[in-house]
């Protein structure tokens, strides 16, 4: 079922001319929730999410390829967004990530540091000054790491009032 549903879903989104950053498929005993990562070098909109929602949807009815009721959500992948490929830990090396993998590496579960290096078995990460191979096959889940920096703050004008 996830191979026919990948395919599904890659033929549906490339051919309403989005890229397909990557999907995730959550069971939960009588119910699922299927989410949809969409990207476009011009940025992706409410109205763009709304378009691929609507043919997957009914894509998705036609094939009747999902056994239980599931929740569909399709939008941007964001600026914390999940890294899904090989392909996208190699494009952020350098950048901040939080990674929680399915099993224990060196007794824990969750980093957060700096993507050192990356390629298609592996990545490195640099947390608190310790770097730790984690194997892509052990990552359940890897994203950036965003935080809003604020914005100076504003002085008093000089000069006198008009």
């Amino acid at each position: 079922m996830q191979e026919q549903l990948a395919t599904l879903i890659n033929t549906t989104v490339t051919g309403l001319g989005y890229d397909l950053w990557g999907h995730e498929y959550r069971a939960y005993g009588e119910s699922a929730l299927l989410r949809i990562f969409i990207d476009a070098e011009a940025g992706i909109t409410v109205d763009d999410c709304g378009k691929v929602s609507q043919q997957l949807g009914a894509a998705l009815d036609v094939e009747d390829l999902i056994p239980v009721a599931y929740m569909l959500e399709v939008s941007s992948p964001g600026v914390d967004r999940v890294l899904f490929t090989p392909e996208h830990y190699q494009r952020y090396v350098g950048k901040e990530l939080k990674v929680r993998t399915h099993t224990r590496i060196e007794d824990r579960r969750n980093f957060v540091g700096i993507l050192k290096s990356a390629d298609d078995s592996v990545i490195t990460i640099l947390v608190d000054n310790t770097l730790f191979e984690i194997p892509h096959d052990s990552i359940d889940r890897g994203r950036l790491k965003f935080e809003m920096q604020a914005s100076p703050k504003k002085g008093k004008r000089s000069g006198a009032d008009s």
